[in-house]
């Protein structure tokens, strides 16, 4: 480790640094041996976490180490060179060897080996510790999934440390090696590129969810019943899109402060300064779109409201025209059944009963139904019920 550190290095001792979002798991160059008789084999370890490292010259790749201890040794080796080491889900001995060989801090590695972190920008001595969420837009599903993506950058190395699925850093190491006339400029340049693919990133996401909340709104005014969940589901996603995408702004603005300080280079300056610009645009539209979700959600419920109360209305309606009905029925159920009872009562067969064997009875029963039944048909009619 001595032996590292003492060599000289042709690039600035404190560069500003850059990391960002998982990248898409790639299977390891070297094979993996059969099971040995002891399981507990070191190598087998890294090989299952270490997917790619590099060690270059002059913005060229000179070496491709399989595992971690042959690229430290080889860094050693190559005292102007740079290490890149990507990791993906890191067992905690290959991380404190990381610590050990190139002076990390503990803090630093705790986060490192816990993931769930928030975004952030933290400088232990001449290292820079970069925390960064990336997000990409799921088709299917209709739904955004995050990543998270560790990066330490010190003055001739690199080490990136994903935790789930993100941009494809081997597509940015691709670029990279493809002009090494901005890989010279070093591990600096390599944050730039990393920070560069994370925020291209965000645009096919907001692709999506304005796209998703164009759909909302008309199924909003449609009366989708199942349109409050997607946009509770919808909201809860841009919570995490805005906590991955606003201290962003506020890190790129620091970095840009620093310019001065740790002598970046002019080329490196307007790259970041456009990625700033990037940045805070799509912060600015994630604000956009949780305000726009927030509104959607009050219409939506507006409606909803609306609705019911015009449901309350035709039941009430309804109940009031059933009222009526019930009111005329009983109404001349009452006037038949007083005819009934006259008839019911003189039709019975008793020998002794009053006005049975009278002249007039027949005609004073009839009398006395329909003055009943007229009665009866004039207090209905007054009371509106007929």
């Amino acid at each position: 480790m001595s032996e590292r550190r003492a060599r000289p290095a042709s690039k600035n001792p404190m560069k500003s640094v850059w990391r960002r979002a998982v990248t898409p798991p790639q299977p390891p160059k070297p094979q993996r041996p059969a099971p040995p008789a002891h399981p507990a084999a070191p190598d087998t370890t890294e090989v299952a976490s270490v997917v790619e490292a590099a060690l270059y010259q002059d913005g060229v790749r000179v070496s491709s180490p399989a595992t971690l201890a042959e690229t430290f040794r080889e860094l050693r080796d190559q005292p102007s060179g740079i290490a890149w080491i990507g990791l993906a889900r890191p067992t905690e001995s290959e991380l404190l060897s990381l610590a050990a060989e190139f002076d990390l801090h503990p803090l630093a590695v705790e986060d490192a080996m816990e993931a769930h972190q928030r975004p952030k920008l933290e400088r232990y001595g001449d290292t820079l510790f970069v925390v960064l969420r990336a997000a990409r837009y799921l088709d299917a599903p209709e739904e955004v999934a995050f990543g998270e993506l560790h990066v330490f950058v010190g003055p001739d190395f690199v080490i990136t440390v994903r935790h789930g699925a993100a941009p494809d850093l081997s597509a940015v190491r691709r670029r990279m090696e493809e002009t090494p006339e901005l890989l010279k400029l070093g591990p600096e340049a390599v944050l730039y590129a990393i920070l560069d693919a994370v925020v291209d990133g965000y645009e096919p996401v907001v692709v999506g969810v304005q796209n998703d909340i164009d759909e909302i709104e008309t199924e909003v005014f449609r009366g989708d019943p199942e349109v409050s969940r997607r946009i509770y589901e919808l909201s809860r996603e841009m919570v995490e899109f805005q906590r991955a995408t606003r201290p962003l702004v506020g890190m790129l603005h620091g970095l840009m402060a620093g310019f001065s300080k740790y002598g970046t280079d002019e080329e490196l300056q307007r790259y970041l300064r456009d990625v700033a610009d990037h940045v805070t645009h799509t912060s600015e539209r994630v604000d956009g779109f949780r305000q726009a979700l927030t509104e959607i959600l009050t219409v939506n419920a507006t409606l909803v409201t609306q609705q019911q109360n015009a449901e309350m209305r035709a039941l009430a309606e309804a109940g009031f025209e059933q009222n009526e009905e019930i009111k005329k029925i009983s109404s001349w159920a009452a006037i038949l059944f007083a005819p009934t009872l006259v008839g019911t009562i003189y039709g019975m067969n008793f020998k002794h009963m009053p006005e049975l064997h009278w002249v007039l009875g027949y005609p004073f029963a009839i009398a006395l139904m329909g003055v009943v039944c007229t009665s009866l048909y004039i207090i209905f009619k007054r009371r509106d019920w007929l």
